[in-house]
Parts: C-alpha cells; sequence; structure tokens
C-alpha cells in the first residue's frame, strides 16, 4: 500500500536522491530546503511504501488561481506501479481545495510515458517552449488541465 502525504523538511535528502536519479539537470538539496521552508507557494507531496521508504514525489507552485507542476519524480525500481498518477492526483486534488482553476506543467517532448499519463488525467497540449532543458536544449511540451 502507498501512503501519499504532504512532504516535510525532514523528507528533503530522501526527495533530492530521487530527483538527483531520475534527471540529467538535477535540483540542488539547498533548493528542496528553500522550497520547504520559505517558498510560500511551495507544496510538496511524497509517496511512501509500506516500510516508509519516501520512493516518489510531486512538487508545484501555487500562485492565485493557478497551480505550475514543478517536478514529478519516482524511484526507477517503483516505476510502473501508477505511483506517478497518484501523485498527481493528490496534487491535482490540493490545488483544487487551494481554489485553483488551472495546473500547467512542462514535459520533454520525448517523454511519452509522462505525456500519457497526463493526457489520461485530462491535460491537453498548450504548446512547446522551444530549447526548454539545459542538458540537451530538448524542447519542453506545455500541457495544461482545467480543474
Amino acid at each position: 500500500m502507498i501512503l501519499y502525504r504532504k512532504m516535510t523538511p525532514e523528507d528533503v535528502e530522501a526527495v533530492h536522491a530521487i530527483e538527483v536519479a531520475s534527471f540529467p539537470t538535477p535540483w540542488t538539496l539547498d533548493s528542496f530546503h528553500y522550497e520547504m521552508r520559505e517558498n510560500n507557494f511551495a507544496h510538496y507531496v511524497v509517496a511512501e511504501d509500506d516500510n516508509g521508504k519516501i520512493i516518489g514525489f510531486c512538487g508545484m507552485w501555487l500562485v492565485i488561481d493557478s497551480a505550475q507542476i514543478t517536478n514529478v519524480a519516482v524511484l526507477e525500481t517503483a516505476r510502473g506501479q501508477k505511483i506517478g498518477e497518484g501523485l498527481m492526483r493528490e496534487a491535482m486534488d490540493i490545488a483544487r481545495k487551494h481554489g485553483v482553476d488551472v495546473m500547467s506543467l512542462e514535459v520533454r517532448v520525448s517523454n511519452i510515458v509522462a505525456q500519457n499519463l497526463y493526457r489520461k488525467l485530462g491535460f491537453q497540449e498548450g504548446g512547446i517552449r522551444k530549447g526548454y532543458y539545459t542538458d540537451n536544449q530538448e524542447d519542453a511540451l506545455v500541457m495544461w488541465v482545467n480543474l
């Protein structure tokens, strides 16, 4: 059974480890500390396995009536178990409870698995951000959903 809960400052190191394992240009440890302690717009959800180990996370910024997904990642060993979907659904529920109308995100144009998940959750394509990813200048597909 997977437990989804609000991320705390004590979770930063585990979340950062997942970030480093998942992305070619990961956020720094300090970035996650800032998100937890100083960024009033930041809201994060973690997924814990039966042993209390954090195996995934989803971050977003809630600003007025919109939500921007900042990052979503699941440990490679836990992928394919709908944990990413669970994290996104939790984030969407939190956004709705905060009165958010629209949620958006960027995803690599090559990341078809993630795009399919977002489409399953009702996201639509909104455009392309050319050269968005700094590691290889890959374009990002902007996707959004009305909540």
